[in-house]
């Protein structure tokens, strides 16, 4: 089987509910995306989604003729044609989606699930939900928690970083929502924090808005009121320093790794101690690079905790992983143009036995959603005005 073709479609769309953070509070619902689709001589096509189409283009020579199933090969191949720039941003991107679509082919050529193509013998990942909803009400807020929880979720992120009475408020509502689904006996009190884990599992994710300094009295203050879990980001992801005397001053785990993006920007994170939690992403190159991560965390007894994607398809490679903890779930509505099959069900996504990555895809739907807009953002968020030097830094 060789690879005949690449190709892309960009679309755009509104999630069921804005996302914010510290960083852009305001939040927002319109978002775009790119359909990749990697096309072989025998019929059988890879699926994935993200990176751009210039970067696509530009790697798909080291694709286009080579056998899909040597997927690290390739994966080398294009990280080695960018190493005079470097394996970062937005070429990072296009390696990252061409990968996944590769590892799809993979395991559809095979008759395979990729979670049993990865050698996973569970098809099970524990779920943790996410809201990424600083701009939600607090009513809004328990809204989401309480759905979760009604499908047997026990462990959650908040957005916050910028007032920590605020942020205790909310805490604790997801704390309430999320303990209605923990079974009796299991669970705990938000009255007083404890050095063991009890469940719910509750997390803050600062968004890299804090420096190391900011970072500990801030924390602090939230585990005088409730247990925290791991507190994710709380400075720069690149500050291993900061990083790991946060992780000294405080009881959390400290969550980070997200926005990296080659594999070996991990190791200064593990060899300094700045890290309790990795945090594998589909940014890290793809796939390859996420399993290349996680192996990483476990030569040092680090449990890796895998970062959300639409319909939760990376759980496929979070089930392979000896070292995983739970999977970010937001449940936002991003799976717009086709179905994962796979089910969030008494607290964990369970994966099913379709072939590949379990897409099944509505190209009518797709075709849709390609009509841009009249008015589109260029841009992700940002970093918000005064991040690292003033809490309460002027917003944008």
């Amino acid at each position: 089987m060789k690879v005949t073709s690449i190709r892309t479609t960009p679309y755009w769309y509104r999630t069921d509910r804005p996302f914010a953070d510290v960083n852009f509070p305001e939040g927002r619902s319109e978002w775009s995306g790119l359909a990749v689709f990697v096309d072989t001589d025998e019929g059988l096509t890879g699926v994935s989604i993200g990176g751009n189409a210039a970067g696509i283009e530009a790697l798909a020579p080291l694709v286009v003729g080579r056998d899909p199933s040597g997927v690290r090969g390739i994966w080398k191949s294009m990280v080695d044609q960018v190493f005079k720039g470097g394996n970062r941003g937005a070429i990072t991107g296009a390696i990252a989606a061409i990968d996944v679509a590769l590892w799809d082919l993979k395991a559809k050529a095979a008759g395979q699930p990729l979670w049993k193509m990865l050698g996973a013998s569970v098809p099970r990942v524990r779920a943790y939900a996410s809201d990424i909803g600083y701009c939600l009400s607090d009513d809004e807020l328990r809204a989401f928690y309480a759905r979760m929880a009604a499908r047997g979720v026990t462990a959650g992120k908040l957005k916050g970083g910028m007032d920590p009475d605020r942020d205790i408020r909310r805490l604790r509502i997801m704390y309430e929502e999320l303990a209605k689904a923990v079974p009796a006996g299991r669970g705990g009190s938000t009255e007083r924090p404890t050095a063991a884990p009890i469940e719910p599992l509750i997390c803050i994710d600062a968004n890299e808005y804090w420096n190391a300094k900011q970072a500990i009295p801030y924390i602090r203050t939230l585990e005088r009121a409730v247990p925290l879990f791991w507190v994710e980001e709380p400075a720069d992801r690149w500050d291993y320093e900061g990083l790991a005397n946060v992780s000294r001053a405080v009881e959390a785990q400290v969550a980070t790794g997200e926005n990296l993006n080659d594999p070996k920007e991990i190791v200064p994170l593990l060899t300094h101690g700045a890290v309790d939690v990795v945090q594998p992403n589909v940014g890290h190159s793809g796939i390859t690079g996420m399993l290349m991560i996680a192996d990483l965390a476990y030569g040092f007894n680090i449990p890796v905790a895998v970062m959300n994607s639409p319909g939760n398809y990376l759980a496929h490679v979070a089930a392979s992983m000896p070292n995983h903890l739970m999977i970010e779930v937001v449940d936002a509505g991003r799976d717009n143009w086709f179905k994962v099959d796979c089910r969030i069900e008494d607290g964990e996504v369970v994966l099913g036995d379709r072939p590949g990555l379990g897409w099944e895809t509505d190209l009518h739907k797709l075709s849709e959603l390609s009509q841009p807009p009249e008015h589109r953002d260029a841009f992700n968020f940002g970093r918000r005005k005064g991040a690292g030097i003033l809490i309460h830094g002027e917003n944008r």
